[in-house]
């Protein structure tokens, strides 16, 4: 019964579409940010503020990258039901980047429910005939927004805000004196939400001991978020080696862009990959980020500087180490995400819909039960 609810709901397929959509903004954006952030440039406000070229570069691309929840949850509403949902998508996406502050999983998960409560809304909703025109345009847009903002707040939003939280007091009565233990959850927490709302608090938290002179577990979190793209392209290299492919061909376009993010601490490219693979991807970088997290407070590198990828490697107390824990924890990420995932065709390119699929929509086979 599940099964057969799963195939109708087609929730691979409404992912992959999104990712193909959104793929152009998280490239546009990362390189955008990566160039701001080699040439020193820091965000702005406003125009009347003082900047520069390389202030436009770095705010442009920061901007984008801020909303990516935002593409995804409306690339899936679209992808669901179609042009209708478009607008439902946009709202729940902002509600999940910015409120509840639920990154790229809320961004999924509100692209899920905006889709289907559109469905919903345009099959049971009836009007009479004089508004059938504001239907479309007002009414099932106002309801189905309302109905899915009321659910992320009141159902998604408060238990997100208790576990970050949570987080951040956990954190907090972590023994910094037990520098393995202590790494290996910094690296935990920096690496597995790809830049998202966990990766945020522990920065906050990391943040906070280096404005107090702490400087070691800002390195831990600048290398543990450019494990998973380097380790990604590492498990590339491993398929070649070992004749088990586990990349096909958009995976591997994605891969070409990810990989110098990554160089620059831009985790976003990798998103492709790992919204079509998100445990084995979480469970691959968890443990590359655990690795990472140890080495880097048992060797004592540390960091002069909060951010920068592998730009800040001349201003680390042991370059050397720097660069060695990035190779650990790339190789670790990589070479689990090699074993752990499955074969797939390599040639096979992810299954989408896209804009010019102009079809009516059909709501009969819509079950959720």
């Amino acid at each position: 019964m599940m099964n057969n609810i799963l195939k109708k709901l087609k929730l691979k397929r409404h992912m992959m579409t999104a990712i193909s959509f959104f793929l152009p903004f998280v490239v546009a954006g990362g390189f955008l940010l990566a160039l701001g952030n080699i040439f020193d440039g820091n965000s702005f406000e406003s125009i009347s503020d003082d900047f520069t070229f390389a202030d436009i570069l770095t705010t442009m691309g920061a901007l984008t990258l801020s909303m990516l929840p935002v593409f995804v949850s409306t690339f899936i509403a679209f992808s669901i039901a179609d042009k209708p949902g478009i607008a439902v998508g946009f709202i729940a996406g902002m509600v999940a980047n910015n409120p509840i502050n639920a990154g790229f999983l809320g961004g999924l998960i509100g692209g899920y429910l905006a889709g289907y409560m559109t469905l919903l809304c345009l099959k049971y909703i009836k009007v009479p005939s004089w508004a059938e025109g504001l239907k479309p345009t007002l009414i099932i847009p106002f309801v189905a927004s309302l109905l899915v903002g009321l659910l992320l707040f009141y159902v998604i939003g408060t238990p997100i805000n208790w576990m970050m939280t949570g987080l951040l007091n956990f954190l907090e009565k972590l023994d910094p004196n037990a520098l393995i233990l202590f790494g290996a959850v910094i690296g935990i927490l920096s690496a597995i939400d790809y830049g998202g709302p966990i990766n945020k608090t522990t920065f906050a938290f990391v943040f906070t001991l280096f404005a107090e002179g702490v400087y070691e577990p800002i390195a831990v979190l600048i290398i543990a978020s450019m494990i998973t793209p380097f380790g990604f392209a590492i498990a590339y290299f491993l398929q070649k080696i070992f004749r088990k492919n586990i990349y096909n061909k958009t995976e591997v376009e994605t891969l070409k862009t990810a990989f110098p993010m990554g160089i620059c601490q831009i985790t976003e490219g990798v998103f492709p990959i790992v919204f079509n693979d998100i445990g084995r991807s979480v469970l691959s970088t968890g443990i590359g980020g655990a690795v990472t997290g140890a080495l880097a407070m048992s060797w004592g590198v540390y960091s002069t500087i909060p951010a920068g990828g592998m730009l800040a490697l001349s201003t680390t107390s042991k370059p050397f180490e720097f660069f060695l824990v990035t190779l650990i924890g790339s190789v670790v990420t990589g070479a689990v995400f090699f074993i752990i995932r499955k074969p797939c065709d390599p040639n096979s390119i992810m299954a989408e819909r896209t804009m010019d699929d102009e079809e009516d929509i059909d709501f009969s086979d819509l079950q959720i039960s």
